[in-house]
């Protein structure tokens, strides 16, 4: 083979490799993700994504910061907090597939209006995807990584087991995570004693929550929440 010939077909293998390596990144970090699902079906998350980037966020103005957070198995979580968060945040959440298309529809056709993307329209099972593995960033491409993680986690866990993840691990305010540090941080007493007002305030303050911490009188709050109380009674629970 000549010289020519040879250096052409190394040329062609380079190309090859500026090829497979970008796919072959992407699926080692598919697996990365799936695994990890798999091991946190039987076990607890210890931390996730999103709140290793609000400790880190905190400890630039204070190196001692540290996140409440407590596990507290589904069972001892109040009954009125679960539906609450299903009312005000995914109504379908026991009936869809992880993805309610109809809302990302909605979500799609807002961002075209506004041209950046100022809506996601996620479920509690894409919030959770959100939280465990990825940035609070907003992008298109990120949306995406949310979906197949999402998909992953529908198929792998029961709607409880996403429920009880995502119920331990959702931000309540600066540093506050899940639901017992959150019923402590407002009303000093465990998620199991909530009450009915109690679960739809909070559920209300999701969306927003470190800005509903410094702002509880609000009255889109004290408005929202009595709607969401008006709701919870037709919440599915998983």
């Amino acid at each position: 083979m000549s010289r020519a010939r040879k250096g052409a077909a190394g040329g062609g293998s380079w190309l090859k490799w500026i090829f497979l390596l970008p796919i072959l990144a992407f699926l080692a970090v598919q697996l990365y993700f799936f695994l990890q699902i798999c091991w946190w079906i039987e076990h607890n998350p210890s931390s996730t994504a999103f709140m290793r980037e609000q400790l880190s966020a905190l400890r630039e103005s204070n190196p001692n910061a540290a996140l409440q957070q407590s596990w507290v198995p589904y069972a001892r979580i109040s009954t009125n907090l679960k539906r609450a968060i299903i009312a005000s945040e995914d109504a379908n959440f026991s009936e869809h597939e992880g993805v309610d298309w109809e809302a990302l529809q909605k979500a799609y056709e807002k961002n075209n209006k506004k041209r950046k993307v100022v809506s996601g329209g996620s479920t509690i099972t894409q919030q959770l995807a959100k939280n465990l593995f990825l940035s609070g960033s907003r992008s298109y491409l990120r949306k995406g990584q949310e979906l197949i993680i999402t998909y992953m986690l529908e198929r792998m866990m029961d709607k409880e087991r996403i429920f009880e993840i995502y119920l331990n691990v959702v931000e309540f305010g600066s540093g506050i995570f899940g639901a017992e540090a959150a019923a402590r941080h407002y009303y000093g007493i465990g998620a199991a004693g909530l009450g009915a007002s109690q679960a739809a305030k909070l559920a209300v303050m999701l969306p927003n929550p470190r800005f509903f911490d410094k702002h509880r009188d609000s009255g889109y709050l004290a408005r929202r929440t009595g709607v969401i109380l008006r709701r919870m009674g037709s919440a599915e629970l998983p």
